[in-house]
């Protein structure tokens, strides 16, 4: 990962606390962190992290709530 990676946080975070999810990109690579645990980082292609919100965005996960 480059040295100065920007990180950008989730317009769905809360303010500026612990609770946030930041991505970046790095080359063909998209990174992904929780704010407060930056040291352990999520590396997935974008095709692949677009195909994940589409399915969120469709419901496909929502068997997983416990309701």
């Amino acid at each position: 990962m480059p040295d100065s990676t920007t990180w950008t946080k989730s317009s769905f975070s809360e303010g500026e606390g612990a609770n946030c999810v930041e991505v970046t990109r790095d080359g063909d690579r998209v990174l992904i962190r929780e704010s407060d645990r930056p040291d352990e980082i999520v590396v997935t292609t974008p095709a692949k992290l677009d195909a994940f919100l589409k399915g969120v965005k469709a419901g496909e996960f929502d068997h997983f709530v416990d309701r």
